[in-house]
C-alpha cells in the first residue's frame, strides 16, 4: 500500500493549459501529438482522457482533400505517420484505405534489365550475391526464379577440391576452407559431413613452442595461442580446454542475450 501511494504522489499533476490542449487535440486522434508536446507517456495521455470523458470523433467524414492526400501518402508512408497528418486515429486511416481499395506494394515490379540480370546470373551465382546486386532479399530472388522455372547448376566435387579439403580441414575453419576452394560454406559444411571428416589432432600436433612460449592450436578458429588463453579442463590429456578463452564465450554471450 505504501508503494502505490508514493507512486501517486510522484505523478505530475496536469495544468490548465495542458488539459486545454487534451480536449483540443484528443477529439481529432491526435494523443501522440499530445504526449510529445506535454512531454507525457501516451498512456498517461489516454488514461487522463478517459477519466476526464473525452473521446476521439470516430465518425467524422472524409473530405475530398483528405481521401486525395491518403492516396498519395498511403504507398510510401505508414498508417501512423499520415494520420499524424490528417489528425485521424491510426484504425480510422487503415480503414478507410481498406474501404477505397488502397494497397501497400512491398516491392517493386521487376524491370527487364533485373529479369535479363536474374536469368544470366541465376546458374552460377549465389542467391545471395544476385539479391545484393539487384538491390533484393533473397526471398524475392527465389520466387521469381521459381516463376520462372530457372534453376541452379549443380557442381559436382572434384577429386582436387576433396583432397584439398581433407588436407586444410584439420588446421582451418569451414569458412577458410570455403573460401580457398571458391564454394559456399554451406555447401563445404555439407561435404564435411558426408566425408566424415574429424578434428582428430595427436597430443603432441597440438602444442608447440615458439620463442619459450608453449602454445596451443585451437579446434574452433584454428589459430595458435598460448596456452594462458585456454581454460582448465581436468578431463583433458593436457589438462586446457580444446577451444580457447575467446571461441567459448561467443556461446556463452549469445545465449545471454537470448
Amino acid at each position: 500500500m505504501q508503494k502505490a501511494k508514493n507512486k501517486k504522489d510522484t505523478q505530475v499533476a496536469w495544468s490548465e493549459d495542458e488539459v486545454k490542449l487534451l480536449k483540443k487535440l484528443f477529439p481529432r486522434g491526435r494523443a501522440r501529438e499530445i504526449a510529445k508536446r506535454t512531454r507525457r507517456p501516451l498512456t498517461a495521455v489516454r488514461q487522463k482522457a478517459y477519466s476526464m470523458g473525452i473521446k476521439t470523433k470516430g465518425c467524422r467524414r472524409w473530405s475530398a482533400n483528405e481521401v486525395q492526400l491518403l492516396k498519395e501518402l498511403y504507398p510510401n508512408e505508414t498508417a501512423q505517420a499520415i494520420a499524424d497528418k490528417l489528425g485521424r486515429p491510426e484504425q480510422a486511416v487503415g480503414h478507410k484505405a481498406r474501404s477505397i481499395g488502397l494497397r501497400k506494394e512491398k516491392y517493386p515490379p521487376w524491370s527487364k534489365q533485373e529479369l535479363t540480370l536474374l536469368k544470366k546470373m541465376y546458374p552460377d551465382n549465389d542467391k545471395q550475391d544476385i539479391a545484393k546486386k539487384l538491390g533484393r532479399t533473397v526471398g524475392a530472388v527465389a520466387r521469381k526464379a521459381y516463376k520462372l522455372g530457372l534453376s541452379e547448376k549443380r557442381r559436382f566435387w572434384s577429386k582436387k577440391e576433396m583432397s584439398l579439403l581433407k588436407r586444410l580441414y584439420p588446421s582451418k575453419t569451414a569458412e577458410q576452407i570455403a573460401d580457398q576452394i571458391g564454394r559456399t560454406v554451406q555447401a563445404t559444411r555439407l561435404r564435411i559431413v558426408k566425408l566424415g571428416l574429424k578434428k582428430t589432432f595427436r597430443l603432441e600436433e597440438r602444442h608447440r613452442v615458439v620463442k619459450g612460449v608453449k602454445e596451443k592450436l585451437c579446434r574452433k578458429c584454428g589459430k595458435w595461442k598460448g596456452e594462458s588463453q585456454f581454460s582448465k579442463d581436468r578431463s583433458s590429456k593436457d589438462g586446457l580446454a580444446g577451444w580457447c578463452k575467446k571461441c567459448s564465450y561467443k556461446p556463452a554471450k549469445k545465449s545471454r542475450k537470448k
